[in-house]
């Protein structure tokens, strides 16, 4: 039986330029890039090409590239080390109700430190607007944390109006953007859009998993969370995870071009609904201007565990929600609003550029069968 993997908001399969480099720098560049030999300088030559793989991808210098573990480490050091570093300039913070549990749980912290948060509310398809961003932004606010795109609908948030809105206040905001699910997936320039501090993942890229960055605006100034060898200049110090950090910049160099395949995202999306949407008892909860990499829909009568065993017991593999949520009900379609019977039987298709129209044909028959033969009853 063929594996058919719409998860691709969750992980990604390794790509084999990124798998190789993994095993060159494990099993031959191997050297530790602080040791002052020759493998040293090979090891930390490596990691150099690494940082400006990454670093292209964003229009950024590569010395504004710190490597981490992963999305979550690089939203935990960008949000408290911004809100500890601006504490004496003001205690507002301004986030959304549907961001990643490594941004919230963050949020939840720094209220218990005696911060003052305002969680945005979303409208029914996941979108926040400019405006809720210039009406929360005040003179006392030191840190707007956004994702650039939400992991389990799709919705596109306005971050660039989070660096307006703190000009208009006159704010010491610093700009967070939780970029996971948009990089190598919308053109990114954090710079050009006043992004301060932007987070990114590997294994969302056919990249490896464990290894991520932050992008530090060069002059900001970060409280660091870890106190060791000085690496990564202090802000994030340890002995650097080089196979990783290789692989990552392997799998950032091996992205197709953003535009291209953004289209491309775009005609497989479409097709997607248009086939869906010949089959009874199927509403989207992804707006049709939302990111076409992330679709989801709500197969109504049939809770989306079960329908997730159907068809994973057919070699098809999506996801009910964030992977990281282990299937608690949705934070973000409860925030949407959406009825409980929605959010009960709600899954989540995501697309790499490995997946075709022919998968969606199968993916399509397989739920048709699933929803005759799956008892549907109120959720």
């Amino acid at each position: 039986m063929s594996e058919l993997y719409f998860d691709n908001s969750s992980t990604t399969r390794v790509c084999r330029a990124s798998a190789e480099k993994v095993m060159e720098t494990m099993t031959e560049n191997y050297g530790n890039p602080s040791s002052l030999h020759s493998l040293g300088f090979r090891a930390e030559r490596a990691m150099d090409e690494a940082r400006t793989a990454v670093a292209a991808r964003l229009g950024a210098e590569k010395e504004e590239i710190y490597f981490t573990s992963g999305g979550t480490e690089s939203n935990n050091l960008a949000l408290f080390g911004a809100a500890h570093a601006l504490r004496r300039r003001g205690n507002h913070i301004v986030t959304t109700q549907i961001e990643h549990p490594s941004v919230l749980n963050v949020m939840r912290r720094l209220e218990q430190e005696g911060y003052e948060v305002t969680y945005l509310k979303p409208d029914p398809f996941g979108r926040i607007t400019a405006e809720q961003i210039r009406g929360a932004v005040d003179e006392k606010t030191v840190l707007v944390s956004l994702m650039c795109v939400n992991n389990e609908v799709g919705s596109i948030l306005p971050v660039e109006a989070a660096a307006q809105a703190v000009r208009s206040a006159g704010a010491p905001a610093l700009v967070h953007a939780d970029a996971v699910q948009a990089f190598g997936k919308l053109p990114l320039n954090p710079r050009r859009a006043g992004i301060d501090l932007l987070s990114v993942s590997a294994h969302k890229i056919h990249g490896p998993k464990g290894v991520g960055a932050l992008y530090v605006r060069r002059g900001v100034h970060l409280e660091p969370r870890v106190f060791g060898g000085g690496q990564e200049k202090d802000v994030r110090p340890g002995t650097e995870a080089m196979p990783l950090i290789a692989g990552f910049g392997a799998a950032a160099g091996a992205l197709p071009d953003v535009q291209a395949e953004l289209r491309a995202m775009k005609e497989l999306n479409s097709y997607c609904r248009g086939e869906l949407q010949k089959i009874g008892g199927i509403e989207f909860n992804s707006a049709p201007d939302a990111l076409p990499y992330i679709l989801n829909l709500s197969a109504l009568g049939v809770r989306a565990e079960t329908m997730l065993h159907f068809l994973s017991d057919h070699g098809i593999f999506v996801s009910s929600g964030s992977a990281c949520a282990k299937g608690r009900a949705s934070h973000v379609l409860s925030a949407m609003g959406l009825p409980r019977e929605r959010i009960a039987s709600a899954l989540r298709l995501s697309f790499s550029r490995y997946n075709t129209k022919e998968e969606i044909d199968v993916f399509a028959g397989v739920l048709r069968e699933g929803l005759s033969v799956l008892t549907r009853r109120p959720l």
